[in-house]
């Protein structure tokens, strides 16, 4: 099952060394990489991320050794309830690449693909400049003009704005989305509250939104 698309990796590589902690790996997006129904747009990977590392050998991939992620994906049945029970069991040192690479194969079969706007990695949670995320945006079209989904799901003000062009307040998005052209072809996205950290206290909100997304 081919969950990255591994053609970004070496333009990831270079970018992490202008944009990100020198010590880390960039995270590229994973999942489903053909068709997803959700195509997940996130913000940016930091040091809470264990495959950042140099000694994990396994797949890099978003929020491997968190938490909160896991428990929007559980509440919109994306991910089942012993896979989130244990992503919420483990400790960020318990997590390993065998357990990583099966939480993804059921993100996959289930049609999800995560990623983030920017893929370079920091060593904590400062907010990044608009001018980092955007030397991403090529990239990001590029994703998703790969992968194909049915929507996207662009998560908090900044990264919608940044990615739709335009200063974007996901409060005024209750019922109605967004849609962009990327080499001829249409895709709807949809503008929504940020789910974890400073943002955790919208989780119901997210939830809410994305449930109502008729597909």
């Amino acid at each position: 099952m081919n969950l990255q698309i591994k053609s970004f990796f070496k333009e990831l590589n270079k970018l992490q060394k202008l944009h990100g902690d020198p010590g880390l790996f960039p995270i590229c997006g994973a999942g489903c990489t053909k068709n997803p129904k959700y195509f997940f747009l996130l913000m940016n990977p930091t040091a809470r991320n264990v495959s950042a590392f140099s000694g994990w050998k396994g797949i890099r991939a978003p929020w491997l050794g968190t938490k909160n992620i896991w428990k929007l994906l559980f509440k919109l049945n994306l991910l089942s309830g012993k896979t989130y029970k244990k992503t919420q069991s483990l400790k960020p040192s318990q997590w390993d690449e065998d357990f990583s690479l099966k939480l993804y194969q059921e993100l996959a079969k289930n049609k999800v693909y995560l990623t983030s706007l920017a893929k370079c990695t920091q060593k904590d949670a400062r907010p990044l400049p608009n001018r980092v995320f955007k030397e991403y945006f090529k990239q990001t079209r590029n994703e998703i003009y790969k992968t194909k989904p049915k929507c996207v799901i662009s998560f908090g003000n900044q990264v919608s704005s940044i990615f739709l062009g335009k200063n974007v307040k996901v409060s005024d998005y209750q019922s109605s989305s967004e849609k962009i052209i990327i080499n001829n072809r249409a895709f709807q996205v949809f503008p929504t509250y940020y789910p974890v950290g400073q943002g955790l206290r919208n989780m119901k909100l997210a939830i809410k939104r994305i449930k109502s997304i008729n597909l």
